[in-house]
């Protein structure tokens, strides 16, 4: 039950940092918006996805365990990161999209996050990512 909690606590963050996004750059690019906000959010939880598993890589690297080979592992992440996007895509585009924004209105006031810090926060999180690959 727990997990389950911890799940939709962290969609609900990424609902809000898509609509961020999205409400941005909607009124200066208003088609593409949408696009730049999904691009965001996928790239984001890429980049996680990244960085918890070149952690977990590291730290199986230093228990002296050898769980699957490198390419084993970059073909399961380029599967997540697809899996991801398509996701996402599905999330925020059309009908759910429309229906996860009135929810959100409705129960509270949409939180407004700087721009410069939601890019700042994804290049910071890539940064990591390639950083600790190299020490690896």
């Amino acid at each position: 039950m727990c997990g389950f909690s911890f799940i939709i606590l962290f969609m609900t963050i990424f609902d809000s940092l898509f609509f961020n996004v999205f409400h941005h750059y909607k009124p200066k690019y208003k088609r593409k918006a949408n696009t730049i906000a999904l691009c965001y959010v996928s790239m984001l939880q890429i980049s996680l996805l990244l960085f918890s598993g070149v952690v977990l890589a590291i730290f199986l690297n230093e228990m002296n365990t050898t769980t699957m080979s490198s390419e084993k592992a970059w073909s399961l992440f380029i599967m997540g990161s697809i899996f991801i996007h398509f996701r996402n895509w599905m999330q925020y585009t059309g009908k759910k999209r429309s229906i996860i924004n009135a929810k959100r209105n409705r129960k509270q006031l949409p939180q407004h996050y700087n721009i410069w810090m939601l890019w700042a926060l994804l290049i910071g999180c890539l940064f990591l990512s390639v950083s600790f690959l190299f020490v690896m």
